[in-house]
């Protein structure tokens, strides 16, 4: 093989980062990525090559280059993004040295539009970032490059602890996504709260409540229950002097235990049926929650505190209502005698002795990992007929749980500037997309800014530079 094929196969080793490799066909070189892959049927490693573009004196032309000529790129809503991804990722890259650029190609195509996987790459095409990578995201490459970071969950575990540190208030929860896939064994009957009976696949997530970031996503088997699902997990996470807040799926008398064995408080909300609530506590303190008014009060239970909260608002919600239902004849003044001690009350579980009004606004911000939760369900739902392989499946859910966390880097900007009535993070992303970078007579430059993109920019504190 010529000097000059060898020089340019060295450089574009050096620039891409990736395996690659040279072919010969007619006397023509051609530049392909080069990996291996494992053949199921076969029992063995095959080798998987991609074809990247033709190898010429002045360089590789590109395969997209050649087949479609591309001289507009939305530039801002990509270029933002790709700063995001800056603090973790030499984590990425560290963990995953053969698939980091597919996976933050196919997270940033999601964060910034929900599109089925088959319509990653034509998405990633119109970015800016698609000049300066080049990830293998064909939705024929797709496919096994999701069950390559599926399978290998030691990375996904090294890369959750990196990027763990310093997070001493975790929020944990579990939700489920249903599947009528007969191949996919993780897509199990379960409980569920539509109470349907047919196949899902359950995931659970570890939110910080210092960073107000996802810190962990893994899939579970579908039949998995919520106590089951969090002790499975508990050696794959630093918990030590960490406070831990669950939901009332996972309450129980024996988790508590677990949790001070691996020396992790935890705020524990109860079920209003556990016999430890005593609902004739006296509330004698009170603050203010979003305008509504919040009175509790504390007393020791066992080894623990228990806290009892009252949501005045919705003591007199459930107070009426269970009222209609006596006229309805549905429920008895008996009845309202036994259950109207429980309206607009929860009882929190803790080992923290401390103001009550600070325990219940831990616990209420749950509601961030709800928040993630609705987002996360809605890509699985575009995607889940192309996922019937399990470690496929694995691999889909890393890449969702690093487009989750870029979501989440936008959404805390929006709120530290104060903006969260005035704009959302779809709308952030939208209007940077305005932003076009211009590519002509062998120059490239960013088109002009619209009047609106400038003042989001600037009321965010964003600083869109052009990278040629």
């Amino acid at each position: 093989m010529e000097k000059w094929i060898l020089d340019i196969l060295k450089q574009e080793r050096k620039i891409r980062k990736i395996p690659l490799e040279v072919k010969e066909l007619n006397n023509n070189y051609y530049l392909y990525r080069s990996t291996t892959a494992w053949d199921k049927e076969k029992g063995k490693i095959k080798k998987v090559s991609e074809y990247i573009g033709r190898i010429t004196p002045k360089g590789v032309i590109n395969k997209s280059k050649m087949n479609e000529i591309r001289s507009i790129y939305e530039y801002g809503n990509s270029y933002f993004l790709y700063e995001l991804s800056n603090d973790f990722l030499d984590y990425l890259k560290n963990v995953f040295y053969n698939n980091w650029q597919e996976i933050l190609a196919c997270s940033i195509v999601k964060t910034i539009e929900s599109v089925p996987l088959k319509l990653i790459k034509s998405r990633w095409e119109k970015l800016h970032l698609s000049r300066l990578i080049s990830p293998a995201i064909s939705p024929n490459s797709l496919s096994e490059v999701l069950r390559s970071i599926g399978k290998d969950y030691a990375s996904q575990k090294e890369f959750f602890n990196s990027i763990s540190n310093n997070s001493k208030t975790l929020i944990f929860d579990l939700s489920s996504i249903f599947s009528q896939s007969e191949n996919l064994k993780l897509a199990e009957k379960g409980y569920n709260h539509e109470h349907f009976h047919i196949g899902q696949i359950n995931f659970l997530l570890f939110f910080s409540r210092d960073k107000h970031l996802p810190l962990m996503l893994r899939p579970l088997n579908g039949s998995v229950k919520d106590i089951k699902a969090l002790r499975s997990v508990l050696d794959e996470i630093d918990l030590k002097k960490s406070i831990l807040i669950l939901d009332r799926g996972f309450a129980s008398y024996e988790l508590p235990k677990d949790l001070k064995e691996i020396k992790s408080s935890f705020i524990m909300p109860l079920r209003r049926n556990f016999k430890i609530i005593n609902y004739n506590m006296k509330l004698e303190k009170s603050f203010i929650y979003r305008n509504r008014g919040i009175k509790w009060g504390v007393k020791k239970a066992g080894k623990y505190y228990l806290y009892l909260c009252e949501d005045v608002k919705m003591r007199a919600e459930e107070d009426t209502n269970f009222l209609r239902l006596i006229k309805e004849n549905k429920k008895s003044k008996k009845d309202y005698a036994i259950e109207s001690k429980k309206f607009g009350r929860i009882g929190l579980l803790s080992d923290l002795k401390m103001n009550g009004e600070k325990i219940y606004l831990m616990w209420k911000d749950r509601e961030n990992i709800e928040v993630a939760f609705d987002s996360l369900k809605n890509e699985l739902e575009n995607d889940k007929t192309y996922l019937n392989d399990e470690d496929a499946v694995r691999g889909y859910f890393f890449i969702s749980f690093i487009s989750l966390y870029l979501y989440y880097k936008i959404l805390n900007l929006i709120k530290e500037k104060n903006l969260t009535n005035k704009i959302s993070v779809n709308e952030v992303l939208l209007e940077l997309s305005k932003i076009y970078e211009v590519s002509y007579e062998n120059k490239r430059k960013l088109g002009p800014f619209p009047e609106r993109v400038n003042r989001l920019t600037e009321n965010l504190g964003i600083n869109i530079k052009h990278i040629p």
